[in-house]
């Protein structure tokens, strides 16, 4: 029977991986750099038993149900095997053990450490212990003689030792070995082996050879080698029987020698040539389990099994065979690709009972065709007969045998990429489910750990902002495993057992009710992979390719099905986002897809599925939304990803954690992110992944950085700031299209920032003569900055360039022109579908369409003052009348972050529930922000405009008696309406305020017609005009109009006053209408006086300047100081 190489699993992390059998065989021991020890029933065994022992294990040994582990807290532990229960610590050393090893009769354990000493103490009492000094250097590995006579040590001070174990005496030295400093820079760990019965040989790997030592003479009997061994041997391991020795290379070479004859039997190659780092022997059968550093296990079989006596009946029974079963190929070449271990694999062996040998995959080999003892395996023959052939040729081949060499019946072995491991699902924020104390979550409003030992099996949810909740405890009866908390609820899930049903359990906290918890049992056979929170609503993913959606409260709404399992979920506001694999990745890759939805009133998916892009060899370990409502995610290779909704929902790399690393092996966990300010959460763990629960992590702060090119370079530099900067206020132009409330002075502040960098870059490229990369910068520019860059062009005597900067800037104007004019069109397309059963009140759309820029802007600024006047004028109609169950109230108390404006006319008609802004934004290219951002605030703040803008934040201060309270405000809605009753009562008020309502709409008719007075800022205008020309002589009229808003904007609130009197004391008509509108008492005009200053100061908050005097005085001043 050949011998046969099955695929190699993954096992652990990247990193040291050693492996063991147990005493019988029945399963393998792995450990690896995670810290995890995983008890494989088989190689085929999809879930293996695993336990945590430390942050990292670099050597495993088993030996009578106790599995010793070195570990990277410096000690050497012992759990109870196969449980896995801590059964205290053996040994404790300055650093950390590198290699432990049991005797013959388990009754000692050698541990060699990187503080250059060896121990051996004995295992039932651990106070009994022996310590070896002598080496120079880290050790490196350990070999018990099987007479408990010596003990051989390698270290990387270049030497091998023997001691004597009696005296701790150093009986021999040999300097084999290269030197070095640590063992991670060791060329080889050099596992060396003492043959097992009577310890005659030692051998040592020592670069391409194997060196075997006598006994008690300590000298070379002979060096074992091969051709096929192209580099260095890092490990041997003798069979249990001692008549074969295994050694493996660093490029992932395994060889096998026959010791009688000397002979190489074996050779087999790593399917990637990574380094193997453990090789163990079966107790019983021909089998050997090794690990690469890469953190894989693999299983090589029927070692060294050649039936010589069968050899001619083989040979010749193939041919007859081949014709026997010409009809059956498909058999033969579809079954047959690759034998399996029978468990009978060697004339000595008398054991068949073994279940873990039998064939457990349908891919490589069925059963054997007959039990009789006279059938012959057809594969068998075949692959026999031509092995032997292969051997008679050349036994010696560097190549290797192949397990089965391709025959006119069989497909050649495939040799492509081979498939990765998919993901197993995971919840963000939380640390692995196998430890005793972890983290279940942690994020931005809280942490709930999980502590499940001998004493407690309990949840502790801790809020970050204790105004949002207590803390809590809760017990944890049904073994929850999955945990996501938002500032409404807790949500937690369990998996099904046998008994149970999968179940998602909900504590709303929130509710304003007594019942404020709601469970949720899963379908038979359905199991909760993943959970997520959002606003409103809670969201699980199931095994059976579902996602579910639930309220917070506990009704069942969507369900739909996912393309492939999921892998997490993530929930913010509305939206929910959730990754799941697309398909099988190869060579390490995973395959994942992403769907983005949002769940408000409109739902609609955003992403479709579409492919996650992770680094190369990568996996998800973390995804989320930031505070502000933008996914991210982060991949293990410490790149996170946002999405960027301003390129058409592509995701874009905005910082490398692992540039923030100090050591190889440390990594950051993500807990949140901000995007205003920026900032990247997460705890650093230092050789981990995770972090542990106890002593409390701290948080550190990341900051983020965009892969831009020469990012040394002041150009490169100020790009990466300019982009990053655009890309983290994206989220801007969301929040205010699906309105929420926004901070304008934020995002000023950003256009600011952004518009200086561009004028930097600008005058960088000036200096460099790049006068075509000065106009494409331009491009970008707002037009008042376009401006300054023309005065900085002439300055620099680049009339060619000031030319075309001219040309641009009225291309600007003539594009902003055009896309008021669009939104004009579109405002009166809603005016007029909004006039149907509703009056417009003064408050509401009467302003003339635009002509031309111009012409527009000296309206605006025209009407800038008398906004003041109008916001107070306009709700006189209301001041007489304020029962807040009135129909004449213009605005409902502002309640969520999403505002519903509910706006209502004279008449009284009105439907409490409708939105009455769906104005879509403007459609101005994004270089016109700063310039038009003045001409809408100013729209909005004047009342002959009271739409919401959606540039604007949504939230409508109302300058009348507010109702008592939210409910008061709520059940007015709700009151049954008699008919024409408050018409009747609108009626009678305005004849009691004599009229006022109409003769308020006459005179802002009449305001909008641009048929009035003159206002209190264009008498300031007229004598001011002369200084401004003065200051600044190069402004055109719109400029000279702009420049002296900015100066009467500064001006005291009574100094305003009083120019605005001095204009109505002017004119007859407007004093007339003033005695008629305004006879306030003294009472009231204190009233009023308050309310226009709070006015003001509400106009001048929302108004964001294209770019504030100091801005524009710091810009100039940076424009002109080259010149």
């Amino acid at each position: 029977m050949p011998s046969a190489l099955k695929p190699m699993r993954y096992g652990h992390t990247e990193g040291h991986t050693d492996v063991c059998f147990n005493d019988t065989g029945s399963c393998i021991v792995t450990c690896g750099s995670d810290g995890d020890v995983r008890i494989w029933q088989n190689l085929d065994d999809d879930d293996p038993t695993s336990f945590n022992v430390g942050e990292k294990a670099y050597s495993c040994a088993l030996k009578d149900g106790r599995l010793i582990t070195a570990v990277s807290n410096n000690t050497v532990q012992i759990h109870t095997f196969p449980e896995g229960a801590p059964d205290g610590i053996l040994t404790r050393f300055t650093t950390n053990a590198n290699h432990v090893i049991f005797n013959s009769d388990g009754t000692k354990v050698a541990a060699g450490s990187s503080d250059f000493m060896v121990k051996v103490v004995e295992v039932t009492d651990s106070s009994k212990q022996k310590t070896f000094r002598g080496h120079d250097a880290p050790v490196l590995s350990l070999s018990f003689d099987p007479r408990d006579v010596y003990l051989a040590s390698a270290s990387c001070d270049g030497s091998v030792r023997v001691w004597k174990i009696a005296d701790q005496t150093c009986t021999t030295s040999w300097p084999l070995l290269q030197k070095c400093n640590d063992v991670i820079n060791a060329k080889s760990i050099c596992r060396l082996g003492w043959q097992p019965g009577n310890g005659k040989l030692l051998a040592i790997p020592v670069d391409k050879v194997v060196k075997l030592y006598r006994r008690e003479t300590w000298d070379s009997q002979f060096d074992l080698s091969d051709t096929f061994i192209t580099e260095t041997l890092n490990i041997v391991a003798w069979s249990p029987c001692g008549q074969y020795l295994a050694a493996g290379s660093v490029d992932g070479c395994i060889v096998v020698w026959n010791m009688e004859s000397q002979k190489c039997i074996e050779r087999m190659k790593h399917e990637k040539n990574y380094t193997i780092c453990g090789l163990a022997w079966h107790p019983k059968y021909k089998q050997i389990a090794y690990t690469d550093t890469e953190g894989n296990l693999g299983l090589f079989e029927d070692i060294g099994d050649e039936k010589k006596s069968n050899d001619k009946v083989t040979s010749t029974a193939t041919k007859d065979y081949n014709d026997l079963f010409d009809g059956d190929d498909d058999y033969l070449s579809g079954d047959m690709i690759e034998p399996q271990s029978s468990p009978k694999t060697g004339a000595n062996e008398e054991d068949a009972d073994d279940d873990d040998l039998k064939p457990t995959s349908g891919n490589f080999r069925r059963a054997i065709i007959d039990e009789d003892d006279n059938s012959l395996d057809i594969g068998m023959i075949k692959a026999n007969s031509n092995l032997l052939e292969k051997e008679d040729d050349d036994d010696d081949e560097t190549g290797g045998f192949p397990a089965l060499p391709p025959s006119s019946t069989q497909q050649p072995f495939y040799d492509g990429p081979m498939p990765t491991p998919r993901q197993k699902p995971f919840q963000s924020g939380s640390t692995p489910a196998h430890l005793m104390h972890r983290f279940m979550v942690w994020n931005s409003v809280g942490i709930i750990r999980c502590y499940n030992d001998e004493q407690d099996n309990a949840i502790d949810v801790e809020f970050h902002d204790t105004s949002v909740h207590h803390a809590t405890h809760l017990p944890n009866s049904l073994n929850h495993t999955m945990a996501d908390l938002s500032t409404e609820a807790i949500l937690l899930a369990c998996e099904s057992t046998e008994e149970l049903a999968s179940k998602l359990h909900c504590i709303h906290f929130s509710s304003w009710d007594a019942n404020k918890e709601w469970t949720v049992d899963m379908p038979k056979d359905e199991d909760i992979e993943a959970i997520c929170l959002g606003q409103g609503w809670a969201a699980c993913a199931t095994s059976a390719l579902l996602v579910r959606v639930f309220t917070v409260g506990g009704v069942q709404k969507e369900i739909f099905s996912l393309p492939g399992p999921v892998v997490s979920m993530a929930g913010h506001g509305e939206q929910l986002m959730v990754i799941y694999h697309r398909g099988t990745g190869f060579d390490g890759d995973q395959c994942l897809g992403v769907q983005l939805m949002e769940l408000g009133k409109k739902k609609k998916q955003i992403l479709h599925g579409d492919p996650l892009s992770l680094t190369k060899k990568s996996y998800l370990i973390w995804v989320g939304f930031s505070a502000e409502g933008t996914p991210f995610y982060v991949d293990s290779e410490g790149i996170v990803r946002m999405l960027n909704r301003g390129l058409g929902y592509t995701w874009i790399p905005v910082c490398n954690m692992r540039e923030h690393c100090k050591g190889k092996s440390d990594h950051y966990w993500v807990v949140g992110i901000r995007e205003n300010p920026q900032q990247l959460r997460c705890i650093p763990c230092k050789g981990a992944r995770f972090p542990p629960t106890l002593p409390r992590p701290a948080v550190a702060i990341l900051s983020f950085k965009l892969p831009y090119c020469q990012v040394a370079t002041e150009k490169g530099q100020m790009e990466e700031q300019y982009w990053r900067s655009v890309v983290f206020h994206n989220h801007m132009d969301y929040v205010s299209k699906n309105g929420y409330e926004l901070d304008e002075s934020a995002k000023s502040q950003a256009v600011k920032e952004q518009q200086e960098l561009l004028m930097k870059l600008f005058a960088l490229s000036c200096k460099l003569e790049r006068e075509f990369r000065c106009v494409e910068l331009a491009d970008l520019m707002t037009q008042n900055v376009v401006n300054l860059a023309i005065k900085y062009a002439s300055r620099s005597r680049k009339l060619n360039l000031a030319q075309q900067l001219s040309e641009m800037a009225v291309e600007k104007a003539s594009e902003l022109a055009a896309a008021l004019e669009d939104e004009e069109e579109e405002e009166e397309d809603l005016r007029k579908h909004l006039n149907a059963g509703y009056s417009n009140s003064a408050t509401e759309w009467r302003q003339q369409p635009v002509r031309n820029v111009h012409q527009d802007q000296e309206v605006e600024d025209a009407e800038e003052t008398d906004a003041y006047e109008e916001v107070e004028e306009t709700p006189e109609v209301h001041k007489e009348r304020p029962n807040p169950f009135s129909k004449g109230v213009a605005s409902v108390e502002v309640t969520t972050p999403k505002s519903i404006v509910i706006s209502s006319g004279s008449q009284g008609r009105m439907n409490p529930f409708k939105v009455s802004s769906k104005k879509k934004d403007p459609v101005v290219p994004s270089a016109n922000v700063l310039d038009t951002m003045s001409k809408y605030s100013k729209k909005n703040c004047s009342s002959s405009s009271r739409a919401v803008n959606k540039q604007s934040p949504p939230v409508i201060k109302p300058l009348i008696p507010k109702p008592k309270s939210k409910q008061i405000s709520a059940a007015s809605f709700f009151q049954a309406r008699a008919p024409n009753s408050s018409e009747k009562v609108v009626e009678e008020r305005e004849e009691k305020a004599g009229n006022e309502s109409h003769e308020v709409k006459v005179t802002a008719q009449e305001n909008t017609e641009n048929r009035r007075p003159k206002t209190g800022f264009q008498m300031w205008l007229e004598e001011n005009r002369a200084n401004i020309l003065k200051d600044n002589p190069d402004l055109n009229e719109a400029e000279v109009i702009k420049e002296g808003m900015s100066r009467f904007r500064l001006l005291s609130s009574e100094e305003r006053m009083a120019w605005t009197e001095k204009a109505k004391g002017g004119t007859v008509n407007d004093s007339a209408e003033d005695k008629k509108r305004k006879r306030p008492t003294a009472d009231e005009d204190e009233v009023k006086k308050n309310k226009e200053q709070k006015s003001e100061d509400s106009n001048l908050s929302k108004k964001p300047k294209p770019l504030d005097q100091s801005a524009n005085v710091k810009l100039s001043a940076f424009a002109f100081k080259q010149s």
